[in-house]
């Protein structure tokens, strides 16, 4: 049984005693090893602080988050700073590639700060480049090589560590339609073929319609969960833009 990550009735309120804002109410859920999880809602629904807090960038109000044993919402900063830099691959909408650095060396970089020894370094650097298919252009810099091949970089900078959970906020956000299509068969390939755990917030039906399971958020609360199981991905876009319609929030998504 591969380790699960659990989410407690976690609780998240902002403001003062009189004025509270409640951005996540009493949300439990699992994420197994090796699913791909997605997390829909409009603005303001409360998905971008369950990702913080899911991501330790955030701490909950109340409720508890299990990595495997490991509950997250009792770690001190130190502690969490390890656990994040130990457990968990990012992939953010404007890749944070550093351009003075060669494509292999920003990946190579991701994994210096766990301080693992050069010959580990160079064997999982090879993997994931032939795996996600950039060996050829490792020696090349970012803005020698096509939009599509810095996100594959920036994917696999996150996967390189071997994270229990890859996070991706809104990461089709500022690409066009042909970049995200990329990307997103990208994490499906993570997915499938390298047995990534990945949880992607999206508000984008096209997006979400990638994933193997998604939630839907609606102020701060849980309201409806597809599976998508063996339907191919056109049936399963249209049973989400059915739920999303259900929300009430469609000039959410017009993207």
């Amino acid at each position: 049984m591969g380790e699960q990550i659990r989410v407690c009735d976690v609780e998240k309120y902002y403001g003062t005693k009189d004025n509270i804002t409640k951005a996540v109410n009493r949300v439990s859920f699992t994420v197994d090893e090796g699913e791909f999880l997605g997390i829909m809602g409009a603005s303001g629904s409360g998905k971008t602080t369950l990702l913080n807090m899911i991501s330790t960038i955030d701490r909950v109000t109340a409720g508890h988050i299990f990595y495997g044993d490991t509950d997250i919402t009792e770690l001190n900063e130190d502690a969490l700073s390890d656990f994040r830099k130990e457990n968990l691959g990012f992939v953010f909408q404007d890749f944070n590639l550093l351009d003075t650095l060669t494509i292999e060396e920003n990946i190579i970089l991701a994994m210096s700060l766990h301080g693992k020894g050069k010959k580990e370094t160079d064997r999982r650097v090879d993997e994931v480049l032939k795996g996600l298919g950039i060996e050829g252009i490792r020696t090349k810099f970012p803005n020698q090589v096509s939009g599509g091949q810095k996100q594959r970089c920036a994917c696999a900078r996150a996967l390189v560590n071997n994270p229990r959970l890859i996070l991706a906020d809104e990461p089709t956000g500022a690409l066009d339609s042909r970049s995200a299509q990329m990307l997103l068969s990208t994490f499906c390939q993570m997915n499938r073929e390298m047995k990534a755990t990945i949880l992607m917030v999206t508000h984008d039906a096209f997006s979400a319609s990638y994933c193997g399971r998604i939630l839907f958020l609606k102020d701060g609360e849980i309201f409806n969960e597809l599976v998508r199981g063996k339907k191919s991905r056109r049936e399963f876009l249209n049973e989400i833009l059915d739920v999303l319609a259900l929300t009430g929030g469609d000039s959410d998504y017009a993207e």
